[in-house]
């Protein structure tokens, strides 16, 4: 009985919430629409509760002088000084609106500090993608030019080499081709893909035949 009622409680929620999506009527919309604020409000909680798992264990690495503590210290810091920010200094739910001091923390910190971990990123992108590709095949050949096309096509230095030639083949419009045709393509199908996966995954839950969030084998 224990293990029987979550799966028919999990069967009776989706059916409900598919349902909404095709009977527009009061009847299936408006508990469809309870569960969906209900689902609102856990998901809520999971915030609080991760934050207090970012707490506990940096908190206790921190204290423990682990490996980068002194990192450990930063990250808490900030986290409890943007939360103090935006609970007593920023008009509680108005945080986020124009001139307040949780907004200028946001946009003169966080996003600055953002900005600056992506483009690190794009180095190890780059060494990682000389390690990778590795021409051995025609497929790996023409992976390795449109990747190359499109990071260099997509910098100012890619339309400073190609500035003189004809529009069609500078390098940004061959990396803008690329990325509007060829990329596209291709993250569709793995999108659709996906969403199938997801579909098949859901409705395998909905009838009770996956099992294993439940730590039970179908």
């Amino acid at each position: 009985m224990m293990n029987l009622l979550p799966v028919v409680l999990t069967a009776i929620v989706g059916i409900l919430i598919i349902l909404s999506f095709f009977i527009p009527h009061p009847i299936v919309a408006e508990p469809a629409q309870v569960l969906q604020d209900w689902a609102i409000v856990i998901v809520a909680s999971g915030y609080v509760l991760g934050a207090a798992n970012v707490y506990k264990i940096n908190g206790e690495a921190a204290i423990k002088q682990q490996k980068d503590w002194i990192y450990k210290w930063v990250l808490l810091g900030s986290m409890t000084g943007m939360m103090v920010i935006g609970f007593f200094f920023s008009g509680g739910t108005q945080f986020l609106g124009d001139g307040s001091p949780f907004k200028w923390a946001y946009d003169y910190l966080y996003v600055p500090m953002q900005a600056t971990m992506f483009s690190l990123l794009a180095f190890f992108i780059a060494s990682a993608a000389f390690r990778a590709f590795r021409i051995r095949t025609v497929d790996a050949a023409l992976l390795a030019v449109a990747a190359l096309v499109v990071m260099v096509g997509r910098v100012p230095i890619g339309n400073l080499m190609t500035h003189g030639l004809p529009e069609s083949i500078q390098l940004p419009t061959m990396a803008n081709w690329l990325l509007e045709w060829p990329q596209n393509a291709a993250k569709r199908g793995i999108a659709i893909g996906a969403g199938l996966g997801v579909m098949a995954t859901g409705l395998r839950i909905i009838l009770g035949i996956e099992r294993s969030h439940m730590r039970e084998e179908a």
